[in-house]
C-alpha cells in the first residue's frame, strides 16, 4: 500500500471513530464507559495521519510508487459503512436467532422493591429476581417493564432488551413472554413499549430457557431510548 493511501486510510478511520462517538451512535456497539477511549483513539489517529501528511509535503516525498494490490482499498469499506450506512442497534432479529439464554448469575441478596404501586424495573433485574429470588416478592405485584416487541413465533409476543458486558459482540437477549397482550401482538417487531403487568409464578423454567411470563395489564408505546442496551 502506498504511503499516501496509508495516511488517507488512517485519517478516515479516525474520522469514523469521532463521528460515531460524538454523534452518539457508538451506543449501538459499545458501553457508554468506552466513550473517552473512542474519542482519544480517533484524535490520535487523525493526529498521526495529519503529521505524516504534513511531513511528506514538507519533505517533498511522494511515497512508494510501486504498483500495489487493489485489496488494501477494501479496508475502506467499513469506514464508508459507518459514514453512509451505520448499522442499527441489535433488536428483535438478534433475539429470535438466539433461542437459548443462560440464567443471570445468582445474587445472594435482593433489595426491597420500590414502594410505588407499579415500580419501573429493568428487564435484567426483573428476570434475575424471577429466577433467583425465592421470597415471592414479585408474586401479585404489578411492575413496569420497558423494551422492544419480539414475535418469536406466529401468535406469540415477547418483550426484550439486549444486555451487554462490553460491546455489542457479547450481547445476549433478556426476554419476557407477554400474556393477554392483544395490543402488543398487533405491533411490529422492534416497536418500543412499556408494559405494566404481573408475573405469572412458576413460568420461568429450564425447559423454556428461564423466560418468565408477564400477564399484561397495560401497554403503551414509548420512544426508543438513546441507549438501547442493559448492562
Amino acid at each position: 500500500m502506498r504511503r499516501e493511501t496509508q495516511n488517507l486510510l488512517l485519517l478516515l478511520l479516525g474520522g469514523a471513530l469521532l463521528k460515531i462517538a460524538l454523534g452518539g451512535s457508538y451506543l449501538r456497539y459499545v458501553k457508554p464507559s468506552l466513550f473517552p477511549w473512542l474519542v482519544a483513539a480517533g484524535v490520535i489517529m487523525i493526529g498521526l495521519a495529519a503529521f505524516a501528511i504534513v511531513s511528506d509535503i514538507r519533505s517533498g516525498g511522494v511515497g512508494n510508487h510501486e504498483h500495489g494490490s487493489r485489496s488494501p482499498w477494501m479496508l475502506l469499506l467499513p469506514v464508508f459503512a459507518i459514514f453512509l450506512i451505520a448499522p442499527p442497534a441489535l433488536g428483535a432479529d438478534s433475539v429470535t436467532r438466539d433461542r437459548v439464554a443462560a440464567p443471570p448469575p445468582k445474587e445472594s441478596l435482593f433489595p426491597d422493591l420500590p414502594p410505588e404501586q407499579a415500580p419501573l424495573l429493568s428487564l435484567s433485574e426483573f428476570v434475575t429476581r424471577v429466577i433467583w429470588d425465592d421470597s415471592g416478592a414479585l408474586n401479585g405485584r404489578a411492575v413496569r417493564l420497558q423494551g422492544f416487541v419480539v414475535h418469536p413465533t406466529p401468535g406469540s409476543t415477547q418483550l426484550a432488551r439486549m444486555r451487554i458486558s462490553c460491546c455489542a459482540a457479547d450481547a445476549a437477549p433478556v426476554k419476557v413472554d407477554l400474556a393477554a397482550a392483544a395490543q402488543a401482538a398487533e405491533l411490529p417487531a422492534d416497536t418500543w413499549i412499556e408494559v405494566t403487568g404481573k408475573l405469572r409464578p412458576g413460568t420461568a423454567t429450564e425447559a423454556n430457557d428461564y423466560v418468565p411470563t408477564l400477564d399484561a395489564l397495560l401497554i403503551r408505546p414509548i420512544p426508543a431510548p438513546q441507549d438501547t442496551y442493559e448492562y
